[in-house]
């Protein structure tokens, strides 16, 4: 009933806002609610979000596997527990935190990267750097996977720790490695926890709001580079525009909150439907 409400509420708005926009809600690349007629769109904002979200999670999931590998099967108990207890801590630290290391700290030290990159792989124009502030969607994509990566690693652990033990002693007995074990027993078993928590990672990342406006240089355009400076995503123009937003502009900007709330609506649900196909994933076996 909550979520219908949630949905009805921004519907209803949307409805009013996207009847008064004098641009294609779909396809317009600009965002000005100040004038009148208002001419909106959500083109750049779906844009900087899915690209944001897939630099994310294409770094931060091998990451995280590694780690859950790393603490439930190599590192010893001593060593694993303490290493566990500080990637979970991790998910506690609040995004405003991540978003001031992120400008003050991370923002600085990507010069380097970003001119690597072009070196190597400026080629291909995705890649391309022009010496701009690093405050761009490939910077967005690295916080964000910062972020998630305690939220993978956990359910990525807990799963890999539901593997059976029959099965890893009978793969040994054959003359297996350890890696060969975790190749042929631990990862096919845990594969679908694997996608649930990347998609729950994934969820994370679409909704992220302060950490993102705050290493980001918004603008309403899409550059070939992912390293150029600009870009936009949902969260972040709601954020930034929220305060000064009168009826009609607040209408648009809820308008851009029901296709955020649509995107991650699927987004977890088709998580829950994952991990619903093999409940002990979910930990309800435990």
């Amino acid at each position: 009933m909550i979520m219908a409400a949630i949905a009805a509420f921004l519907t209803v708005r949307a409805v009013s806002a996207i009847s008064d926009d004098h641009g294609n809600f779909l396809t317009t690349f600009e965002w000005n609610t100040s004038s009148r007629p208002m001419v909106f769109g959500i083109a750049v904002l779906v844009y900087g979000t899915i690209v944001s979200s897939i630099i994310a999670m294409l770094i931060a999931v091998p990451v995280a596997v590694g780690i859950a590998l790393f603490i439930s099967h190599y590192a010893p108990r001593r060593l694993a527990t303490p290493v566990a207890y500080v990637i979970d801590l991790l998910a506690a630290v609040p995004s405003i935190v991540y978003g001031l290391w992120g400008a003050l700290f991370l923002v600085p030290h990507l010069t380097g990267l970003y001119k690597w990159l072009d070196d190597y792989l400026g080629w291909t124009k995705i890649f391309e750097y022009n010496d701009g502030t690093p405050r761009s969607l490939f910077t967005v994509g690295i916080l964000l996977a910062i972020m998630i990566i305690p939220i993978v690693t956990s359910v990525s652990r807990e799963v890999f720790r539901q593997v059976p033990q029959m099965h890893e002693e009978a793969a040994l007995a054959l003359g297996a490695t350890r890696w060969e074990v975790i190749r042929m027993s631990v990862l096919p078993f845990g594969r679908s926890g694997i996608i649930s928590a990347s998609m729950l990672g994934l969820g994370r990342a679409l909704g992220e709001t302060m950490a993102v406006a705050t290493v980001l240089s918004p603008n309403y355009l899409i550059n070939a580079s992912l390293l150029d400076p600009g870009g936009g995503t949902f969260a972040q123009n709601i954020a930034s525009h929220f305060k000064e937003a009168d009826g009609p502009a607040r209408d648009a900007l809820i308008a851009s909150g029901l296709v955020l709330f649509v995107i991650t609506l699927l987004v977890n649900g088709a998580a829950r439907l994952i991990i619903a196909r093999r409940k002990e994933y979910s930990g309800a076996a435990a």
